[in-house]
């Protein structure tokens, strides 16, 4: 499903990132991570074997693996002054705009506690950036 909101782009955080094409509004849904859905147990496998993962575990005993989903939001950059947040509500994964989001930014969220514990260094360039995910 294409999103004419936003766009992949070359990201001065990390690898790819997610772009607003369009002014997004304050406060509102800007859309959904999806994937397959596992159990944590092999989330945290995964995220054992690799440095770049795009799973959210959803407190219930399951994550979604988005790693190969052909949706966009799995392309959303960690920052620690995010402009958006991530909300896990009845096993979905949204984002939603902390405040208005002009078209050229970079979406980003604070993901919170990673499977990195503390020891990948942060790239948001962010002032009070935190240092390591």
């Amino acid at each position: 499903m294409s999103d004419e909101r936003v766009a992949v782009r070359k990201s001065k955080i990390d690898g790819l990132g997610l772009f607003a094409v369009k002014r997004l509004a304050a406060r509102r849904k800007i859309g959904e991570l999806t994937g397959e859905r596992i159990s944590e147990a092999q989330a945290r496998r995964l995220a054992r074997q690799h440095k770049r993962i795009a799973i959210v575990e959803l407190g219930d005993g399951t994550a979604i693996n988005a790693h190969a989903s052909p949706e966009p939001y799995r392309y959303i950059n960690h920052s620690c002054v995010p402009n958006t947040y991530i909300r896990i509500c009845y096993g979905h994964v949204e984002f939603y705009a902390l405040r208005t989001i002009k078209p050229g930014e970079e979406l980003t969220a604070n993901y919170g506690e990673t499977h990195h514990d503390g020891k990948l260094a942060c790239r948001c360039g962010q002032p009070g950036c935190k240092g390591f995910l």
